[in-house]
């Protein structure tokens, strides 16, 4: 491209003017605000803000502490199933191991149940990017093309679906509560739909459309990690099955940290825990498939309630709980700085 070459103005022609308009936004004619800082309003907004945050962060505390929460870590006491599952040839051997415990007083109100995993990490970048979100919309796609690989199909060609490996290694350990009572075993019954996100469930995964689901997956097969085809994986409920089933789902949304729970079920309120858990001993039957030695993981079954700013998480109580201190102590230190200049200054006034 050549050059544009400038000519000085000829003898008589007006040279063009560098200056900005004459209005009042370039010529910065604009009204204008200028805060003026006394110490007045520095102070109060330190010691304003210092109060604020430290009601908040007392309010969280407290809420957080309300909950009622028991933590049972079964990765040992399943060490049988554990060196089952360590050997990748007994993928098709079913193994049960039970976990008793007691609950000394009643757990009232809605009550959940999470398992937890612990050295687990979800937040290695080509984990988090190893899926497709447009087969998990329902798309037919080649996901040869995705970031599913090594998880994307196998030797002869054939399309994994769901691809990837946040899917490939999704919990599958199956995990039952039950209660004695009167020399009487019940079963808790507990509600493993409507834990997701309504976003996630109607929006973000979607099952391919046909007349049943098993059509909807032919051509593909399960992820090798998987003991079933996605179209299987609650065999009690229809509506619960394919991409749209909610313990896939919650697994999709990975954590950044390595130590997370995520919600498996909640507790249906009918008689006789109506009112919640009562107190008493009870037994969690679990199907161990999930093996977790070889990282040096642990795994846990949680029962809790919630309260109105969440479950048992005190760090956003803390956080506030600093934020509040370190501007209330800005807020006297400022004060001691003022009082002590303004002395100074009345000396220096009246010499």
């Amino acid at each position: 491209m050549k050059n544009k070459t400038s000519f000085p103005p000829r003898e008589g022609e007006a040279q063009p003017s560098r200056c900005p308009d004459n209005s009042a936004f370039k010529q910065q004619r604009l009204p204008a605000w200028k805060p003026q800082l006394t110490i007045a309003s520095v102070l109060s907004s330190f010691f304003l803000t210092g109060a604020f945050c430290l009601t908040v962060g007392v309010c969280l505390v407290l809420s957080a502490n309300s909950v009622r929460e028991i933590q049972i870590d079964y990765s040992d006491k399943c060490s049988d199933c554990s060196k089952l599952r360590e050997n990748c040839s007994n993928w098709n051997k079913e193994c049960y191991c039970s976990v008793n415990f007691t609950l000394k007083e009643d757990i009232l109100g809605d009550v959940f149940m999470y398992y937890g995993l612990q050295n687990f990490y979800q937040n290695h970048r080509r984990y988090v990017i190893s899926r497709s979100d447009a087969q998990l919309l329902g798309r037919n796609v080649n996901i040869q093309r995705s970031y599913c690989t090594p998880f994307s199909t196998y030797r002869n060609g054939t399309p994994m679906a769901p691809c990837g490996a946040i899917a490939n290694s999704m919990f599958n350990d199956t995990i039952d509560l039950f209660y004695s009572h009167n020399s009487s075993v019940i079963q808790v019954p507990l509600l493993k739909t409507g834990n997701s996100w309504w976003t996630d469930k109607n929006v973000k995964f979607r099952n391919p459309e046909s007349y049943n689901l098993s059509s909807a997956f032919a051509g593909t097969a399960r992820p090798p990690y998987w003991q079933k085809p996605v179209y299987l994986l609650d065999e009690e409920d229809e509506k619960n099955n394919g991409f749209v089933n909610d313990d896939f789902i919650i697994w999709m949304r990975v954590s950044a940290f390595a130590t997370f729970r995520n919600l498996y079920r909640r507790l249906r309120r009918v008689q006789p825990f109506a009112e919640g858990l009562p107190a008493g001993n009870y037994t969690f039957h679990i199907a161990y498939n999930f093996p977790v030695a070889k990282f040096k993981g642990r795994k846990h079954v949680i029962l809790s309630t919630v309260v109105w700013s969440g479950g048992s998480n005190p760090f956003l109580g803390i956080a506030y709980l600093v934020c509040g201190t370190a501007a209330t102590l800005t807020g006297f230190v400022i004060t001691g700085i003022h009082l002590k200049l303004r002395k100074k200054k009345t000396y220096f006034q009246k010499q």
